[in-house]
């Protein structure tokens, strides 16, 4: 069996959890049960979480990505620094996810994508995204050769 094969095989880790003052958790929920069914082990942190806390869980269960919500669009305030605040915690190269209602008002999702993607983030879903293209992404990402992936994006 390849090393490649070996490292698929592992069982992921994937942190969750609704950033900040934010207190919807619906989605985050319904997305934690997909992730499960789907294999991942999920450390779901809940609502009003903190940047540190989901830094501190990654760490703590040596994670192989960190996915961020949030909806009351307050993202681009409480996910400041956040890439920032995972390299100095020792996660250089961990996965990092966005997404939901993530500024306020009407703005054009390329541009909210590019945001982010600027601020470290790997990916940026938009409100509405189903669960199945979120776990497709996490695939295609998993599977990148570490010289490409989530890296070559910023």
């Amino acid at each position: 069996m390849s090393a490649d094969n070996t490292n698929a095989e592992r069982r992921r880790t994937l942190v969750t959890g609704v950033i900040g003052s934010d207190t919807h958790i619906v989605g985050n929920r319904i997305l934690g049960m997909a992730l499960e069914k789907a294999g991942y082990t999920v450390v779901a942190l809940g609502a009003l979480t903190p940047s540190d806390e989901f830094i501190k869980a990654a760490v703590e269960t040596a994670a192989d990505a960190i996915m961020v919500s949030s909806l009351y669009g307050q993202g681009e305030l409480d996910c400041r620094d956040f890439r920032n605040l995972c390299i100095e915690a020792g996660l250089e190269d961990i996965l990092l996810y966005v997404g939901g209602n993530l500024v306020v008002g009407k703005q054009p999702w390329a541009e909210v994508e590019q945001r982010y993607r600027d601020m470290g983030f790997d990916r940026a879903f938009p409100p509405g995204t189903r669960t199945d293209a979120v776990i497709a992404a996490l695939e295609d990402d998993f599977r990148a050769p570490a010289t490409g992936g989530h890296k070559a994006g910023r």
